[in-house]
């Protein structure tokens, strides 16, 4: 497993949660992950760290998604322009099925449902945390 890999788990975990517990607070759960490492969890769980912070795990995405031919998608999300959707098909070819049933593992939710969640949220949180169109640096 590289070492982008645990980021980005965790990020798109983060992620699905957020979008199926609080829908209309994805935008606090952004600023949140934009803020730093630490991320306010939803529905009153724990807070969570981001191993390798937020560059890790957008570039982890951004690779993972280019590797498996949909770099064109998530680079939408992180440049300036129009974003690109995702369907829960694409997601399902871009992460893999070893990320989807670990997440789905991980979340409590099917991987129908969590792929469903991810597509509706993660082009948002993507454009979100890369508004000047670049990843941010990772930590040292």
């Amino acid at each position: 497993m590289s070492k982008a890999m645990p980021s980005l788990t965790a990020l798109l975990g983060l992620v699905a949660v957020a979008g199926y517990q609080n829908r209309d607070k994805i935008s606090e759960f952004v600023k949140g992950l934009a803020g730093g490492a630490a991320v306010p969890a939803p529905a009153g769980a724990a807070p969570t760290a981001i191993p390798g912070g937020i560059g890790g795990a957008l570039g982890g995405l951004l690779d993972q998604f280019t590797k498996n031919g949909h770099g064109d998608v998530a680079g939408s999300w992180i440049g300036t322009g129009q974003n690109a959707g995702v369907s829960g098909g694409q997601l399902s070819q871009a992460l893999g099925p070893d990320i989807v049933t670990m997440l789905a593992k991980q979340t409590g939710m099917s991987p129908e449902d969590l792929l469903a969640r991810l597509a509706q949220t993660l082009p948002q949180v993507v454009d979100a945390l890369t508004p000047q169109g670049k990843i941010p640096p990772e930590p040292k």
